[in-house]
């Protein structure tokens, strides 16, 4: 992974523990549901992986965005399928998503050159 996606995670997973560690049970709770939304179930976690990028596209999230592209690539998403998941954040999202959508391209290319 590049220093910048290292960094990525271990700054995330750093201030993650930092945040649980504060004992706030309504923190904790969120988490867990965050966690939870997007394991296997009615739809595989690969497709809820996508659906969170759109989202997160969409919400123009580049921390979440980020997330969701490492993600969908241990789930084996490939670059058709991301490129038709950002066609739909963009046009749900409209023009505004385009900078977040340059920003993502660089990450799968980042992690393509891997």
């Amino acid at each position: 992974m590049s220093d910048r996606l290292t960094e990525f995670r271990e700054f995330r997973e750093q201030m993650n523990g930092r945040i649980l560690e504060s004992g706030n049970l309504e923190i904790k709770r969120f988490f867990a549901l965050d966690s939870r939304a997007y394991q296997d179930g009615a739809l595989p976690v690969k497709t809820k992986e996508l659906m969170g990028l759109v989202a997160s596209l969409v919400l123009r999230c580049d921390d979440c965005v980020t997330y969701h592209i490492v993600r969908c690539r241990e789930e084996g998403v490939t670059r058709a399928e991301f490129l038709e998941a950002f066609n739909v954040g963009l046009v749900v999202g409209g023009s505004i998503t385009i900078p977040h959508l340059r920003r993502a391209v660089a990450t799968l290319d980042e992690l393509e050159a891997e």
